[in-house]
């Protein structure tokens, strides 16, 4: 028992943590809107739920070495964000994280021998983190302030700023896990070198920018996997007249989906063009220019880093359109 308590005192330590936060929030309400409302106060349940659950996941994943310190301090502090919004938003993260940490770990030996900057198990920094989930965070944040801390149906009818933020969210992560299938699985499971998406040549796998049709199949399906766990949240945490009268949610499987495929080429093509890829005089691929490494595309204009956050960007901003102009009302 002690052993328990001294490996998750952390987790023990956010019950009195998320009751200091709710009196904080429910003080805070009635000094700037005068009175209590229920719109401004976010249940006790809430914040220990959004506290504890966090912190439990990012002890888990800094003990696989998922991440390290600094990516689990600062993906604690996104979860967090996160869950406190939308408890749907949370478990797009969840779907993400785990699912592109078993991907990096997947045939590890096999992408030691062509990447220099190989990592076991993923050890995702700040900086990773970061550029995966900072985008979702950011727009996560303004729905808080928005729309409030609460779960609801996509419909762009009578709720259209909830459902493009929620859209965008969905989309940002089915973007990263899409692209981080399609570069760890792809990478892994393809027998014969990919095609580079510029000008459909072969080059060495790992490749900035490189295609394959597994690649392609798996980024798909990495969407997918963040579009169901939308999808299931939505039916489990909403209730009543609300989804009685909304348009039906299983778009959000296949937005998830497109959301990943598109995701997916969109780092292909920033990977392609403004990303340096090159192979050095032990046939790995690398990032920077250097004697003895000969070039295969791109130019050394933004890292990998880089291509995360802006090929999410442009996937967060478009779905939302695709999927307020698609979205069946029935």
């Amino acid at each position: 028992m002690s052993k328990i308590l001294q490996s998750w005192w952390p987790v023990l330590m956010a019950v009195p943590l998320s009751l200091f936060m709710w009196l904080a929030n429910l003080t805070l309400s009635k000094l700037w809107f005068n009175e209590f409302e229920d719109s401004h106060v976010i249940p006790p349940t809430r914040w220990l739920f959004s506290t504890s659950v966090p912190l439990a996941m990012m002890m888990i994943a800094w003990r696989r070495r998922s991440v390290d310190k600094s990516g689990a301090a600062l993906g604690l502090v996104m979860a967090f964000l996160l869950s406190l919004a939308n408890h749907a938003f949370f478990m797009c993260l969840v779907a993400f994280f785990f699912s592109s940490s078993k991907a990096t770990e997947f045939r590890g030996y096999a992408k030691r021998k062509i990447e220099t900057n190989f990592k076991e198990k993923g050890q995702r920094n700040w900086i990773q983190a970061l550029c995966n989930a900072g985008v979702a965070t950011l727009l996560a944040v303004l729905y808080l302030i928005d729309c409030g801390s609460s779960e609801r149906s996509i419909n762009f009818v009578n709720d259209f700023r909830a459902s493009w933020l929620s859209i965008s969210v969905m989309s940002s992560f089915a973007c990263c896990n899409g692209d981080t299938w399609a570069s760890e699985l792809g990478t892994a499971l393809s027998s014969d070198d990919p095609y580079l998406i510029t000008t459909f040549k072969r080059v060495p796998r790992g490749t900035n920018g490189a295609i394959s049709c597994i690649g392609l199949l798996v980024s798909w399906l990495g969407g997918l996997l963040v579009g169901f766990a939308y999808f299931l949240t939505v039916h489990v945490t909403v209730f009543g007249n609300q989804m009685l009268i909304s348009p039906p949610q299983w778009p959000l499987i296949l937005f998830g989906g497109l959301a990943g495929l598109l995701g997916s080429m969109v780092d292909s093509v920033l990977g392609a063009t403004v990303q340096f890829s090159g192979i050095n005089e032990e046939g790995k691929i690398v990032e920077d220019p250097a004697e003895g490494v000969r070039h295969i595309s791109g130019l050394r204009i933004i890292d990998n880093h880089s291509v995360n956050l802006l090929s999410s960007i442009l996937t967060g901003i478009t779905m939302p359109c695709l999927a307020s102009k698609y979205w069946p009302d029935r």
